[in-house]
């Protein structure tokens, strides 16, 4: 009787030049999400080829990117995605160990959380008659924390440089992802106590260290407030808030990400364009420097939240998702010192639920 030969199983780097042949349209994200792997590990089978492994300082590749010159940052959610053109100018790193961040300033804008930062590799693609360079990051189970690719009168100099400084020296392709651990949150909050501490805010940034005093979870606080300092709205909100600022040319706020990156648009938006895809529904901001695409069938929830501070109630639209993350926070524009612009107290008052 014959040996029986067995195939050698297909490694993940054919299987996803396969998939790639046959859906040579489809995202390296949805990609991966088909083939049962996180984008990183996807991403990583391209090393020796087309990407190249990086390690930190995470906060000093931060500041490299300063260098790049112009280049656009792209940081999503599930079902947020920001966009924006311009460059590195102003970036500051604050804390060590896991309380290590950085704000960066300027024409992008963003919080940067390293603690989440686990990987990231610098990637050239070819897309039809254009070289895309780019530098990814990731979090320790492999979904995508910010993307940052070289514009077309970007530095490439200063790009090859960056790489050669920050190339890993292990240039495997496989990476070791494990889970994100869940964050844990108390069940029982006074609420009483909750409420007193939320009254005596001054500062918009003392929000989140009152939510981690309480062990509160973001969107359960506002279920605690509702009635007092929120209330539900219409999903349909985000429509009517991107519309209305644009027709009005009203400066907004806004905040999206994940907890590596939080990325913020802070300007006037204008083109505003709404999509249906089937099962998908889509409402986007396409303007020169700045694109939002937001998925508002993945939206479970819109609160109207009002925080006292200082210079008086701060009001944001704030959407959340069917697991309780937030997907995005909409705020009128303004400096600290400054009170809220009256014309968004007035947009954000006429939205019903």
């Amino acid at each position: 009787m014959p040996e029986t030969i067995q195939a050698p199983e297909k490694t993940l780097r054919e299987a996803y030049q396969e998939f790639q042949a046959e859906n040579p349209r489809t995202r390296i994200r949805d990609a991966a999400k088909q083939l049962g792997v996180s984008e990183a590990e996807l991403l990583a089978t391209g090393i020796g080829t087309d990407t190249v492994r990086l390690e930190g300082p995470w906060d000093e590749l931060l500041k490299a990117f300063k260098g790049l010159g112009h280049v656009m940052s792209l940081t999503r959610n599930e079902a947020c995605v920001l966009e924006h053109k311009g460059t590195f100018e102003k970036v500051g790193v604050f804390g060590s160990g896991n309380h290590s961040m950085a704000t960066v300033i300027g024409p992008i804008e963003s919080r940067v959380f390293f603690k989440n930062w686990a990987f990231a590799f610098a990637n050239t693609m070819d897309k039809g008659d254009k070289v895309m360079h780019s530098i990814q990051a990731f979090d320790k189970a492999g979904e995508a924390i910010t993307k940052i690719y070289l514009q077309t009168d970007g530095d490439l100099e200063a790009y090859n440089k960056l790489v050669e400084k920050f190339k890993a020296v292990d240039q495997s392709t496989e990476l070791n992802v494990t889970p994100i651990d869940p964050v844990p949150y108390a069940d029982d909050i006074d609420q009483d106590a909750f409420l007193a501490d939320w009254a005596a805010l001054e500062d918009t940034h003392d929000f989140f260290p009152m939510l981690r005093k309480h062990k509160a979870q973001r969107e359960h606080a506002l279920e605690l407030a509702e009635g007092k300092f929120s209330r539900k709205v219409s999903n349909t909100a985000v429509n009517t808030i991107l519309e209305q600022a644009s027709e009005s040319q009203l400066p907004i706020m806004i905040f999206a990400g994940n907890h590596g990156n939080l990325q913020i648009h802070q300007d006037v938006v204008k083109r505003i364009v709404p999509l249906d895809r089937g099962e998908q529904q889509w409402i986007n901001v396409m303007d020169p420097n700045f694109n939002l695409h937001l998925r508002t069938d993945l939206i479970a929830n819109s609160w109207v939240v009002e925080k006292p501070t200082k210079d008086g109630t701060v009001t944001s639209v704030e959407l959340f998702d069917a697991n309780k993350d937030m997907i995005a926070q909409f705020f009128g524009l303004r400096k600290p010192g400054q009170s809220e612009l009256t014309e968004w107290k007035e947009l954000v008052s006429k939205l019903t639920r």
